[in-house]
């Protein structure tokens, strides 16, 4: 039999000691780094916050109806706690403040009573001190009383000196820590306060707060639910390009973000505009309240919602926008899922 050839061309410059070529690796890994991620993952947010800013404004109307909505529902319970703000304010410069009427010894000493109301005013926790003599308490009590007459027999006057103390607090403990001070004194016979119509104004104060943070959570509720139903038809609307992006291997969070940022665009223009809804008023109602504090002669005046507002309804309405733009994106984004 005949044997077959061998071609020498064939292996030829290779001995058979000498290992063969490596083959081809085909695809390669490449590894990124983490900085590069980084940077990635801040660049697709600008984007995504840019897009969801354009796409506000590409539907000037709906989008303004719906900040409007925000803006309502936030106003109602911004005004009530400007106006308990500004109550107090009025309560704590009304003349009718609580005050404490002290009673002094009869036989205590003109220059020791001089240095304790001077020692008064100096106190942090008085507002004002004034002074009435046993002549003016006996004065004023002949004019109130109709018994000028009958009092003008009596050989010696019975009324001590008193002193008026207005605190610079009208909270409770406060009234109390500052008359078991005046107590202590050696000076003082007695100490006078009357608590009852203090304690009704606690009372409705903490009432009108309670009201006040039970609406404002009953509406913050209402805001986060219009924001729901808002990035709902927005997922609807964009259904087919969600299709197509989870095909091409896009991640929940990737298709998640465009809407995260619309709801806080939402939110954050119906803060805004709740802001000027509560300034527009405070700037309504000043020129009457001015009038009216003026004829009883004062000068108070509204304190309108400043810069802490304006930030504070800014942002906690971003954050309510944010948050309802989560639950839509949660609760409806799971539906469209390619097949």
């Amino acid at each position: 039999m005949k044997q077959p050839t061998r071609n020498p061309a064939k292996g030829a410059g290779r001995t058979a000691t000498e290992p063969r070529p490596p083959r081809p690796a085909g695809a390669v890994t490449a590894r990124t780094r983490l900085s590069d991620r980084w940077h990635s993952w801040l660049g697709h947010h600008r984007e995504m916050a840019a897009e969801a800013l354009r796409r506000f404004f590409a539907t000037p109307l709906a989008s303004l109806m719906t900040a409007v909505m925000i803006a309502i529902a936030l106003a109602l319970p911004a005004t009530l706690q400007l106006g308990m703000g500004n109550f107090q304010r009025a309560v704590a410069g009304w003349d009718g403040q609580p005050q404490l009427s002290v009673f002094l010894h009869r036989d205590a000493r003109a220059t020791a009573v001089e240095r304790f109301t001077e020692a008064l005013r100096d106190d942090a926790a008085v507002a004002d001190v004034t002074y009435i003599s046993p002549e003016q308490a006996l004065a004023e009590f002949q004019q109130a009383s109709g018994l000028g007459e009958a009092l003008a027999g009596l050989g010696a006057n019975p009324l001590p000196a008193v002193l008026l103390v207005r605190p610079a607090a009208v909270a409770e403990p406060q009234l109390q820590a500052l008359a078991a001070r005046l107590r202590d004194s050696a000076l003082t016979d007695s100490v006078v306060l009357d608590m009852a119509w203090v304690q009704r104004l606690a009372r409705l104060t903490e009432l009108a707060q309670r009201i006040s943070l039970g609406l404002g959570l009953l509406l913050a509720l209402g805001v986060i639910l219009v924001v729901v139903n808002t990035i709902r038809l927005h997922i609807e609307n964009r259904r087919d390009e969600i299709l197509v992006v989870k095909l091409v291997g896009g991640t929940d969070a990737f298709v998640r973000r465009p809407f995260l940022y619309s709801g806080l665009w939402y939110g954050l223009c119906g803060g805004l505009l709740a802001w000027l809804l509560v300034a527009v008023g405070v700037a309504l109602l000043s020129g009457p309240v001015a009038g009216l504090a003026a004829s009883y002669g004062s000068g108070y005046a509204l304190q309108g919602p400043g810069l802490t507002y304006l930030l504070g309804l800014g942002g906690g309405a971003a954050l309510l926008g944010l948050c309802g733009a989560w639950v839509a994106v949660a609760r409806h984004l799971r539906a469209v899922e390619p097949r």
